[in-house]
């Protein structure tokens, strides 16, 4: 009978508690479908639901000592999305060009349309995707859909643009090819007249130029279009505190103010080799069947920043990171309802890139270099490299250099642009200077390896020389002779190294031969990819393959100026730091580089670690090795220079090199350099065009080596791996 009691009990618990969730059941719908009913039914109707590339931050760049180069500030931009502008999307896009025209705000737009009247087109070939744009638009208005024509492009060799860079042209011959590019036939004034016409009656009241801009935002608007996910149309970037102040006022609906992520410069030096980054372009993000386009690459959209060129360019890959995928949903007033990240698509940051340079050891060279040059009666080019034994770029100067953080400064952009010593071109890996007498060690390695001199074999210096001539007049000379008709007498190769004895090197060349002076010279890295990550040109040596190149004839005798350095010998001044380090450290060519590990986006962990990478191995005998350092050793104790060397803390190798490039300016100064003399650990070389004399550089050479190894900070320990750097 208790049992029975207890039964009906729990029985009637039960069933007050289901009661009781029932009636909260029912709460709940009667909130939802009477009380709230409208509001939800509402918000149901007006939701957005969309998916959207959210760009992740970008790794930094590190020197070799773990000092920030660049890393990532806080800014505005602006991003519009028509999908919540409805009706008004001419009204409130038109409205926001305004306030951007009166505070001076720049904004995305590239249509291939001038600016201004009378409206022309700007580039056609290269800009093959927009001119499609304007064929569809010239269909859909019924006008001429425009025809196919045949245009001739001069294809340039890879290896530059010549004259457009300040450099010297490239041996291989242009080859001209035909390329299909359509082209509207109706003219730029037409095309906007008439689209300013289909608009209507939104661009009633617009003047022609309001109309033209209007247009070019609709052209933004229809390449993310085409996208297979939705991207923002990114209007404006790094907006001020007053212009968000205004937009906000405005209100307007799918006009957004978001913060982004934009590098952070923390030097002004090494803009050459730093880079900079840039919104990527649409032939970029595409592609095509010679390149690949970011498209390809994990994690890019529309409105990318990239990598554009240095290191920015060279290590994207590592740097850029992987954009996340979220999903969202807004209101019709573009507020947002849920969001959420699509599932294994979450953004993660870059990797942070460490180079192998000394941030305040490449300040002290780019600060000497340009003392120095401003010190010079007239002025040019100039580049400084200093590489370690295993071609690891420890400081890497171009004059004249420029300020990355005010790259995008339209006057300071078309200031550089319009420089005549084109301060945008890194000299140090693009620029081609024949060498000089710096390039005698390298002769005298071939002939003594080769057998065809000893370090004790002896030629008399006559003052010049008539192998291949009977006529004084007509046969090369020695510096000295030239200068007053002295001659440098019995020379070994050591002491023609010091004196630079052009006869004896017109000999030892004339019988190594050209094809084997070329083989050493190429083995050194000369006139080859230095593998340096960054662009370079390969220049070249001289010879019967390089004069047929450049469309001149080889002879015979030209071997006697090819040995001392001249002729059509081309080199950058980073290989002939790496041919220095190559020489010194006993014949091992390394690749140059500037990568020295990869560090995870909190420094956790070491992600990629460089490996020196060997190119080629002369294998220099050690007596003949020794035979020409002592030669440059005794550079460092001659006249005009034993004054600079001899107050370093160490023993150093150098050689000068003068070189006359024109009669009507003052030659090119060429200096390499290696420390410590014993067991080196750096080469260096410089170049300055208009320099005068190569022994004019020793003062800027040793001034630097005496900085490097005195400053205590340059020489600081490395930290450990895995250790927090900041």
């Amino acid at each position: 009978m208790e049992d029975g009691k207890l039964i009906k009990r729990r029985t009637v618990l039960l069933l007050v508690l289901f009661m009781a969730v029932l009636a909260a059941f029912f709460y709940v719908l009667y909130d939802v479908q009477i009380v709230n009913g409208s509001s939800y039914r509402q918000r149901a109707s007006y939701s957005v639901p969309k998916t959207e590339t959210v760009e992740t931050s970008r790794g930094e760049i590190l020197d070799a000592y773990g000092r920030v180069l660049v890393s990532n500030a806080t800014q505005y931009q602006i991003t519009l999305d028509t999908a919540l502008m409805g009706k008004e999307r001419m009204k409130r896009i038109a409205a926001l060009l305004e306030l951007c025209r009166q505070e001076g705000v720049a904004w995305s737009d590239t249509l291939p349309i001038s600016r201004d009247a009378p409206y022309y087109y700007t580039s056609l070939d290269a800009e093959r995707s927009a001119v499609i744009w304007l064929r569809s638009l010239c269909e859909a208005l019924k006008l001429d859909q425009g025809t196919v024509t045949e245009i001739p492009v001069v294809t340039l060799p890879a290896e530059g643009d010549g004259e457009e860079d300040g450099e010297a042209p490239a041996p291989e011959p242009a080859e001209e090819q035909t390329q299909r590019v359509w082209a509207p036939a109706c003219t730029a004034s037409e095309l906007v007249a008439s689209l300013t016409g289909a608009l209507a009656p939104e661009s009633e009241g617009l003047s022609s130029r309001e109309a033209r801009d209007l247009l070019g935002v609709l052209y933004e608007l229809t390449l993310r279009d085409r996208q297979i996910t939705y991207t923002e149309y990114v209007f404006a970037r790094d907006v001020d505190i007053r212009f968000i102040t205004l937009v906000k006022e405005r209100k307007l609906t799918g006009v957004t103010v978001e913060a982004v992520s934009a590098r952070k410069y923390h030097t002004v030096y090494a803009s050459h080799i730093l880079g900079r980054v840039g919104p990527i372009f649409r032939e970029e993000w595409e592609g095509d069947e010679n390149t690949v386009g970011y498209r390809d690459l994990e994690g890019y959209s529309y409105n990318s920043y990239v990598g554009k060129d240095g290191v920015e360019k060279a290590f994207e890959s590592w740097l850029h990171g992987l954009s996340g995928t979220r999903e969202i949903e807004t209101d019709s007033t573009g507020k947002l309802i849920s969001a959420s990240w699509k599932e294994g698509q979450e953004p993660r940051p870059g990797s942070n890139v460490v180079l192998t340079l000394d941030s305040r050891l490449q300040a002290g060279v780019e600060e000497r270099l340009g003392a120095y040059i401003e010190g010079l009666e007239e002025s040019g080019n100039a580049a400084i490299v200093m590489v370690d034994m295993t071609g690891g770029v420890l400081a890497m100067a171009s004059y004249p250099g420029y300020d990355l953080s005010r790259f995008s400064d339209p006057e300071y952009y078309n200031q550089l642009k319009d420089d005549p010593l084109t301060p945008m071109v890194n000299f140090a890996t693009r620029g081609l200077y024949a060498p000089g007498s710096i390039f005698k060690p390298c002769v005298a390695v071939a002939g003594l390896q080769e057998g065809i001199i000893t370090p004790e074999t002896r030629i008399r210096d006559t003052g010049y020389y008539d192998y291949f001539t009977s006529n004084i007049n007509w046969a090369p000379k020695c510096w000295i002779y030239r200068q007053g008709g002295g001659t440098h007498g019995v020379e070994t190769v050591s002491g023609a190294i010091r004196d630079s004895c052009n006869v004896f090197f017109y000999d030892v060349g004339r019988r190594v031969g050209i094809d084997t002076l070329t083989r050493y010279a190429h083995m050194f890295g000369l006139g080859q990819p230095s593998g340096i990550e960054i662009p370079e040109r390969t220049g070249y040596v001289a010879g019967p393959e390089t004069s047929r190149a450049l469309g001149t004839e080889w002879v015979t005798s030209a071997i006697t100026s090819a040995s001392i350095g001249q002729e059509n010998n081309q080199f950058t001044p980073l290989q002939l730091a790496n041919y220095i380090a190559t020489l010194v450290n006993g014949g091992t060519h390394y690749s140059a580089h500037l990568l020295k590990s990869v560090k995870s986006s909190d420094y956790s962990a070491v992600l990629y670690e460089y490996e020196p990478k060997i190119l080629d191995e002369i294998n220099i005998d050690p007596h003949n090795l020794e035979a020409v350092k002592e030669g440059m050793y005794e550079v460092t104790q001659s006249y005009g220079v034993a004054q600079y060397f001899n107050a370093l803390p160490v023993k150093a190798g150098a050689k000068t090199g003068t070189v006359q490039v024109s009669s009507n300016s003052s030659p090119n100064a060429t200096f390499v350099c290696f420390a410590p003399y014993d067991e080196p650990q750096v080469a260096m070389c410089l170049v300055a065009e208009k320099g005068g004399s190569g022994s004019g550089l020793a003062a800027l050479a040793a001034d630097i080596l005496q900085f490097y190894f005195t400053t205590e900070e340059t020489i600081s320990a490395v930290p450990v791996e895995n250790q927090l750097m900041r």
